[in-house]
């Protein structure tokens, strides 16, 4: 899969994406002309609901993870640990959306634990405590 930047770049795509499928869902539900109004009151349900929540969930991981990969590499220490948590982040957020949209909530409440763990590790490796 690349390095850990590559990797972060991947998973800015993964986010785009997942914005994309949750605002084509919620079209779907709503109908576009709803969305080009103030959303004040919209009330989605359903797999639309989901994938709003799983998109914004998304963002907060892109968040958590950016810094982490950003200092890691100005540091000059991308090791196989690095790229080992990267990866497995990437392959559990990606996991984390369908599954997420299709309300499984086991394995979502894993790839999720999965992926909030391995951005840990990756500051703990960073600050040198690992």
């Amino acid at each position: 899969m690349g390095n850990e930047i590559s990797i972060l770049g991947l998973y800015g795509l993964v986010v785009i994406v997942t914005i994309f499928i949750q605002a084509t869902a919620a079209a779907a539900q709503v109908g576009a002309m709803v969305l080009l109004k103030p959303r004040d009151n919209l009330q989605l349900t359903g797999v639309a609901a989901r994938l709003d929540r799983a998109q914004l969930n998304s963002i907060v991981a892109l968040a958590m993870f950016a810094p982490a990969i950003m200092i890691l590499n100005q540091m000059g220490m991308e090791t196989p640990a690095t790229l080992f948590c990267a990866q497995a982040f990437l392959i559990a957020r990606v996991l984390y959306v369908p599954l997420y949209a299709f309300g499984i909530a086991g394995l979502r409440t894993l790839a999720w634990t999965v992926g909030i763990l391995a951005t840990a590790w990756l500051y703990l490796i960073g600050l040198g405590w690992v």
